[in-house]
């Protein structure tokens, strides 16, 4: 989806930063709101929509499959849905770019219409695993076509009436939970998500929102069961998108680091399932305040008020790693300035993501100056007790948008230039990053 040619970009701080910014709509929130809208009957609205690329995927291809949608001059977007069951046959292959939540969760929604689609993406895409979605939406009646190992370009063959499923995850894996979900919309009974460890919970909070039958309790264990009840008629919706805590992770991380910095970042959704990262970092001495704390559209919401702050290695608990997956990228790079050893552990997740998270940002650290020791599911850090990095390397991005923002917050406090070989991808989550980088200071060339 992004510009083929490569666009290297390295990212310096001559000063602190300093201001106040709104990053981007929660990603995982606007291609929801997106997908349920277009399952509505009637005209929903939703604003601070994400406009990267993964979200305008989605769009698209609920488009292709009836749902009329249409973004206005005053950025807000409305969508004419077809109704639960009414999804038409797309006439031609889907493209999800670079987006695997799109992916998975649009697969969920197929599985149990009458209608046949096939999913491409780009080359990151092409090596996810989709096995994790395709095992359990099979034993709801769903034929899938896929490639060696599971992977894109793919064909799902939905089954109507689909059977209901009780399931219990494997991994914790909000995506395949949402896509089960999204399943169970058009199948009559009752489907069951049983999730031994919490993920993020937007999709439940937004199905209710739209008027599903859903309800959550806990069993013995404390394992949390999630029982939708399908043939469901939702109700369209005004919905205010919040801004994304994955994308507020990268300008936070650079004010913790570079001396003297005082940044606000407005807006920011602080929903627990996805708050592990703010926990983390005042844990290991960050100064972050949470201001004006309020609750939009079922979803709480507060600024972030962020200051320089010395960081201390600490043992992140693998517990905390649903809420924060995404952040680890960055989380790296804030270890790498901090004293003493901080150890992360329980992140299998990363390996199968847009890149090896893991793999790539050792690789990475290392070359600028930084002491990693891989693990097999996370990573040792030795930091610098607050001094620079050395600096001094390229980086491959390997077309990942974490990596790539990642790496641009580490130059920023490096002797020598960190050049990231290609800054496109961004624009899949986070399109406006270095514009906001360098309205607080930073300078990129």
């Amino acid at each position: 989806m992004h510009a083929a040619a490569p666009s290297p970009s390295s990212f310096s701080a001559p000063g602190a930063l300093r201001g106040r910014i709104r990053v981007p709509g929660d990603k995982s929130i606007s291609h929801r709101s997106l997908m349920l809208s277009a399952l509505a009957v009637g005209e929903s609205r939703v604003s601070g929509l994400l406009e990267g690329e993964d979200v305008l995927a989605t769009a698209a291809a609920m488009r292709a499959m009836g749902a009329d949608i249409v973004r206005g001059d005053d950025g807000l977007w409305r969508i004419h849905g077809v109704g639960v069951g009414g999804l038409l046959q797309p006439g031609q292959a889907l493209d999800m770019g670079n987006s695997g939540t799109s992916t998975r969760l649009l697969m969920g929604l197929v599985a149990s219409h009458p209608i046949t689609a096939t999913f491409i993406g780009d080359a990151s895409l092409s090596k996810r695993p989709m096995g994790r979605v395709i095992e359990p939406l099979g034993l709801m009646g769903a034929e899938f076509t896929a490639s060696p190992g599971g992977r894109l370009p793919l064909m799902v063959r939905g089954l109507c009436p689909a059977v209901p499923l009780e399931y219990r995850l494997p991994v914790a894996s909000a995506q395949v939970k949402s896509a089960i979900l999204l399943a169970g919309l058009n199948t009559p009974g009752t489907t069951r998500v049983i999730e031994p460890v919490p993920t993020r919970d937007h999709s439940e909070r937004m199905l209710r929102g739209f008027g599903a039958a859903l309800e959550v309790t806990e069993d013995d264990d404390g394992a949390r069961i999630i029982a939708l009840t399908g043939e469901a008629e939702l109700r369209p919706q005004a919905i205010t998108v919040p801004g994304d805590p994955s994308s507020a992770a990268f300008p936070l991380v650079a004010a913790l680091l570079v001396p003297g910095s005082d940044v606000v970042i407005e807006n920011v959704g602080i929903n627990e399932t996805r708050a592990g990262l703010i926990g983390v970092l005042r844990e290991m001495g960050a100064d972050i305040a949470l201001l004006h704390e309020r609750v939009v559209g079922g979803e709480p919401v507060a600024d972030l008020h962020v200051r320089h702050s010395p960081l201390s290695g600490i043992e992140v608990p693998p517990s905390v790693a649903p809420s924060m997956i995404d952040e680890f990228p960055i989380l790296f790079v804030a270890s790498a300035l901090a004293s003493g050893r901080t150890v992360m552990r329980g992140l299998d997740e990363l390996r199968v993501k847009e890149s090896d998270r893991i793999a790539v940002m050792a690789e990475g650290l290392s070359a600028i100056g930084a002491r990693v020791e891989e693990l097999p599911d996370g990573m040792v850090i030795e930091g610098t007790g607050g001094d620079p990095l050395a600096g001094g390397a390229t980086i491959a991005a390997n077309l990942d948008h974490r990596i790539a923002m990642s790496f641009a917050v580490a130059g920023l406090v490096s002797r020598q230039p960190v050049i990231v070989d290609d800054m496109a991808p961004v624009a899949t989550s986070f399109p406006q990053f270095t514009t906001l980088m360098t309205s607080l200071g930073a300078e990129a060339a």
